[in-house]
């Protein structure tokens, strides 16, 4: 099926969305019951982690943690936003840098200034949006030393709908922002799966949101899939798992002995690798041990994961090979593993 869809339903009752590329699952996100990444809460300082530069704060679900603590003091309060999901037995990873972000707008308090997506590189699309940018915060101002962006979505998309955007966010930031209460609170909840489909995935696309959706483009068998380490890529085989301490990938070749099964094998692999790391949601020190390969087609593997990992959202680095011949990858923890959200 060729196009893109966005199918939007519950998964043993928790919402979930699902990005179908030409009739392939892209993305899947599903709800989870811990603090969601987006959360703004209302934080107590509690006490500093000597050696880590760190302080634990209390937050109405629990202690969060906070790096950069110059000028923090035992008591004080704050306004901290989540980052991303704990680790079992870990604080919530905050930080003191709120962002409002929309499908088209994110208010940025602390960062004053109007700005484009560097991705709008057409002059009259960007002077067009600042105008309209203008004209927004003319109506419903910014809180004072906030700053504005305008996502690549905007481009192109009605100006009434972007000034909107603006607005509303001008408005939430500015609303949180006064909060003049006391103690430990969540003040905005962030965006579940249904609001970050419609928010981040902004290719024109088809969207399913009855009841069923899941099954009925596929996503389900798709999710029972995901489940297993083995993951097959043409002729060969890729491995899929998570330790407590990394993701171990293994690539082999099955039963192809030609001389070029290795790097025909390691390709296919590694050019799937990051559509299978963010539908298992797996994040963190991930290893791969590549079929065999000769030094020399090492090149030609790093160039291809270089571009299979640049349209990533999650800060990812590649940080080689070592001396036994692995790959070693360091990816951002950005959500939950699906074992977990299942």
């Amino acid at each position: 099926m060729k196009g893109v869809t966005i199918a939007l339903d519950h998964v043993k009752g928790r919402e979930a969305a699902a990005l179908i590329r030409d009739g392939k699952l892209e993305d899947l996100l599903i709800d989870s019951d811990r603090p969601r990444p987006g959360h703004i809460y209302r934080a107590v300082a509690d006490r500093p982690v000597k050696g880590q530069g760190g302080i634990f704060l209390r937050t109405p679900d629990g202690n969060a943690f906070l790096r950069q603590i110059k000028g923090v003091a035992p008591g004080d309060e704050m306004l901290v936003q989540v980052t991303g999901y704990a680790e079992p037995g870990k604080a919530i990873p905050v930080t003191p840098r709120l962002l409002f972000k929309s499908r088209y707008a994110i208010v940025t308090p602390g960062a004053p200034g109007l700005n484009i997506s560097r991705q709008i590189r057409e002059d009259d699309e960007r002077d067009a949006l600042l105008e309209i940018a203008h004209e927004a915060v003319a109506e419903t101002p910014l809180p004072e030393g906030a700053g504005l962006i305008l996502r690549s979505a905007a481009a192109g998309a009605d100006a009434d709908e972007v000034a909107e955007d603006i607005a509303a966010m001008a408005a939430l930031a500015a609303k949180v922002l006064e909060d003049a209460g006391s103690g430990p609170e969540l003040l905005l909840e962030g965006d579940g799966p249904h609001l970050l489909a419609w928010r981040d995935w902004t290719d024109p696309a088809s969207v399913d949101a009855e009841e069923g959706s899941f099954d009925r483009h596929g996503v389900t068998d798709e999710i029972e899939a995901l489940s297993r380490a083995s993951v097959p890529v043409g002729s060969a085989e890729m491995r899929i798992e998570p330790t407590s301490a990394l993701v171990a990938v293994d690539i082999n070749t099955r039963g192809d002995t030609s001389p070029a099964a290795g790097l025909k094998a390691n390709l296919a692999a590694l050019r799937d690798l990051p559509r299978q790391l963010r539908l298992r949601g797996l994040g963190g020190q991930v290893v791969v041990d590549p079929a065999p390969c000769p030094k020399k087609e090492r090149k030609q593997i790093d160039g291809m994961l270089r571009a299979a990992f640049k349209r990533e959202t999650a800060e990812t680095t590649l940080v080689g090979w070592t001396q036994m011949g692995l790959i070693e990858i360091q990816r951002q923890r950005d959500r939950l593993p699906l074992s977990e959200s299942l």
